[in-house]
């Protein structure tokens, strides 16, 4: 089966959505290839219940429909789900689903791009055409875990931070949570509420800032330069948190902002972990350096018995598994070669959206500008 569109979208996170919207308005006709049966369906089908939207609602709305006003300013799973649904509503968006992504790549003599395409539900071969290609499988595209020994002789659960949903059944259990990014921390946190005897593993250093800080840090941003907005969060951090090496989270070199921009590190956004582990009821410990049947081994040399592993370390991103010829867009972690602002732009009608590292906020503008770019083209 053949299909041809002026524009193919691959993924239909938000980061697809948004484009799709954007496109709607410039009346330029799409097409969303997405290999789920849902859109969204990392928040649909592999988020945590108690999750929320980290950044304030501002920084987090999709182009061309601002949040409700009844949406609380740091937006849960729930109501964000809500509001991608009507999004999807209000601009008619209808991907195609459990369309697995085999190879795309641009045929010089049509000047066009083919995607190649495997049914999820028939089977079949499909094949679309289009004058422009948009990568939007997003930052969060495969779970990752990396590979420990004796993982495989785990007689406990083990799963990827996709898999948990909720800390009830986790009771009275000692759970070591790997990472100490935000999905992490607060999976951590929502074990330790639950009455969990929860560890967490914390490798690299990393800034804790409250939502507070984050949000008048992001204001701030726009009227001031980064090393003057990381002085003061870096200060009120200390004056919030005191000194943390102590209970094994230590300071990067790098302010928050200016790691966040630079290395694409996200600092620690708290809302309530940093207090249990003061108190002892989260325990921090160093790397994981091997796994036995029911026992845990650490970069220090201590031992610990664990119930569960909870591996919070992220996702990589199959892109130039399927993208061929491009050398320019994107690099071999699936992330873009060039730099901020112009990092969404490849050649040959070639884009990406939201792989800035800058969340739902830069997709949004990423959205926008390839929407923009193509009318002007189109």
């Amino acid at each position: 089966m053949e299909f041809k569109e002026a524009v193919i979208i691959v993924g239909a996170g938000p980061s697809g959505l948004a484009t799709a919207a954007c496109l709607k308005t410039h009346s330029i006709p799409y097409i969303i290839l997405e290999r789920e049966d849902c859109f969204a369906s990392l928040w649909k089908q592999k988020a945590y219940d108690r999750l929320h939207l980290h950044l304030a609602k501002q920084f987090c709305q999709l182009p061309h429909m601002p949040f409700p006003k009844s949406c609380p300013t740091f937006v849960p799973r729930k109501q964000f789900l809500q509001y991608l649904d009507d999004y999807v509503t209000r601009f008619d968006i209808k991907p195609l689903y459990k369309r697995l992504v085999v190879s795309a790549f641009y045929d010089e003599s049509s000047m066009k791009w083919t995607v190649e395409v495997t049914n999820g539900v028939s089977g079949e071969a499909e094949k679309y055409y289009g004058r422009f290609l948009v990568v939007a499988t997003g930052e969060t595209c495969d779970p990752y875990v990396p590979e420990f020994e004796g993982l495989s002789k785990f007689k406990g659960d083990a799963i990827h931070s996709t898999q948990y949903k909720c800390g009830e059944a986790y009771e009275n259990k000692h759970v070591l949570v790997v990472g100490c990014g935000n999905s992490g921390m607060e999976i951590a946190l929502d074990l330790a509420n639950y009455g969990a005897k929860v560890s967490i593993v914390v490798r690299r250093p990393a800034h804790v800032l409250s939502r507070g800080m984050v949000y008048w840090g992001l204001i701030l941003l726009k009227y001031f330069p980064y090393y003057m907005v990381d002085s003061l969060m870096l200060l009120l951090s200390k004056i919030k948190y005191g000194d943390l090496s102590k209970f094994g989270i230590h300071r990067p070199e790098k302010g928050p902002f200016a790691l966040k921009v630079k290395d694409g590190k996200y600092p620690i956004i708290d809302v309530g972990t940093c207090k249990k582990i003061k108190s002892g009821e989260i325990q921090v410990l160093p790397g994981l350096r091997s796994i036995a049947e029911s026992e845990i081994f650490f970069e220090d040399g201590r031992s610990d018995p664990f119930d569960s592993i909870i591996f919070a370390t992220g996702f990589t991103r199959s892109t130039k598994m399927w993208l061929k010829g491009d050398d320019f867009l994107l690099n071999e972690e699936g992330f873009p070669k060039p730099g901020f602002p112009n990092h969404w732009k490849g050649e040959k009608g070639l884009y990406c959206v939201g792989l800035a590292r800058r969340g739902l906020y830069g997709a949004a503008m990423d959205a926008e500008n390839i929407a923009n770019e193509i009318k002007k083209l189109f």
